[in-house]
């Protein structure tokens, strides 16, 4: 009887212990699913608030390349200028199409999320105002870019204008500067010849007794001066007999040491005002 007693408390004790046993691996069962869901939970919110930084990181980066393009627009003398404002536009319209996709899918991820955060949703609509606000200043932007564009394309057609008008001035006063030089020196050029009387008839500058009558005299064999500077003329002889027109009392026709001819012109002007020739007959 003793022995059927210890055996029944026994069993009862088995079966407590398994009852037990069962209640510990439910319990266990039910905290690893809890812990499954704070897990799921958790990924959900950390891929979720990295796209979120990931957005304002985006629109950070606009607005310093937004103020990238606003100074150079306010320096347009500064070096490759247009370049740098391109690229920056460039870099601009790249992020913010980056950032609709990336706030897009936060909507869909908080939409299909099981975490529902009213907060976070509106978080989320104040991301989507700042980058509808960036949308429309970069618009003005452009719209203000190319009106510049439009200003300076004009400016440089017309400055493109006014440099070839101030080349044609410069090239016709350059003519003019020439041609006056010209006409200056040909107003102070005159010429003279000195040679014996059968010389001056080989070269038909004294024709008949008469001095440059002639149409055909040899011009080559005169010698070409400046009546502004050329005063003296030496005839290299002991004999010297002007044969063209000079007024009297503009020169002197005096002997050097050696005894030969020289003239020396006292007013130029006066005395090339008969004739711009000057013949002298030696022997």
């Amino acid at each position: 009887m003793k022995k059927i007693l210890i055996f029944v408390a026994f069993a009862l004790s088995l079966g407590a212990c398994e009852k037990f046993s069962g209640q510990q691996e439910a319990a266990q069962q039910e905290r690893d699913s809890l812990q499954r869901i704070i897990n799921e939970k958790d990924m959900e919110l950390d891929d979720i608030l990295t796209t979120f930084n990931e957005v304002q990181e985006g629109i950070r980066r606009i607005n310093e390349a937004e103020g990238r393009v606003t100074i150079a627009e306010g320096n347009p003398e500064s070096a490759s200028t247009k370049e740098v404002i391109r690229d920056n536009m460039d870099f601009i319209k790249e992020a913010m199409q980056q950032n609709r996709d990336m706030i897009a899918q936060l909507q869909e991820k908080l939409k299909n999320s099981s975490i529902k955060n009213t907060k976070m949703q509106e978080t989320i609509k104040n991301l989507q105002a700042q980058i509808d606000a960036q949308a429309a200043r970069i618009q003005e932007l452009e719209a203000a870019l190319a009106e510049k564009e439009a200003l300076i394309e004009s400016q440089g057609e017309a400055i493109a204008g006014l440099s070839n008008n101030v080349a044609s001035l410069t090239e016709d006063n350059k003519m003019k500067a020439e041609k006056m030089q010209q006409q200056d020196k040909d107003l102070n050029t005159a010429w003279f010849v000195f040679g014996t009387k059968s010389e001056l008839k080989e070269q038909k500058i004294l024709d008949k007794g008469d001095v440059l009558k002639s149409g055909d005299f040899n011009k080559d064999y005169f010698t070409k001066v400046d009546i502004r500077y050329d005063k003296d003329i030496k005839f290299y002889s002991k004999s010297a007999q002007l044969l063209s027109t000079h007024p009297a009392g503009t020169y002197q026709l005096v002997k050097d040491k050696q005894g030969q001819y020289e003239l020396h012109i006292t007013d130029p002007q006066k005395f090339w005002s008969v004739s711009k020739y000057l013949v002298v007959q030696v022997k």
